[in-house]
């Protein structure tokens, strides 16, 4: 074989070997971005959620896949309700969990 040869056998082997390895790396790049982009949604609801809860500063809002959680303490059942109503009434929450507490009196 000769020197050119041997050469280009070499070019092609290491590009056969670039372009593999790309198309492995790919899916992982998809399953990031996905991530990211769920994660962006996350907080974007939980935003949402948020603003839709302002007057009740003591509600924390968490979000996940669309799930959000509120925790926090509020003065009576019917205020726990009525925030769990609105967080439910958010465009995009599927579901709300109530991690609220009713402060003694």
């Amino acid at each position: 074989m000769t020197k050119s040869n041997l050469i280009a056998s070499l070019l092609a082997a290491a590009s056969l070997s670039v372009a593999s390895f790309a198309i492995a790396a790919e899916p992982q790049q998809d399953a990031a971005m996905a991530g990211a982009a769920a994660a962006s949604g996350d907080t974007a609801l939980t935003a949402k959620v948020s603003a839709a809860l302002a007057d009740q500063k003591e509600i924390a809002v968490t979000s996940n896949a669309g799930v959000v959680v509120l925790k926090g303490t509020v003065a009576s059942t019917d205020e726990g309700t009525k925030a769990i109503q609105a967080a439910s009434a958010v465009a995009g929450v599927k579901e709300v969990k109530s991690e609220l507490t009713v402060a003694a009196k």
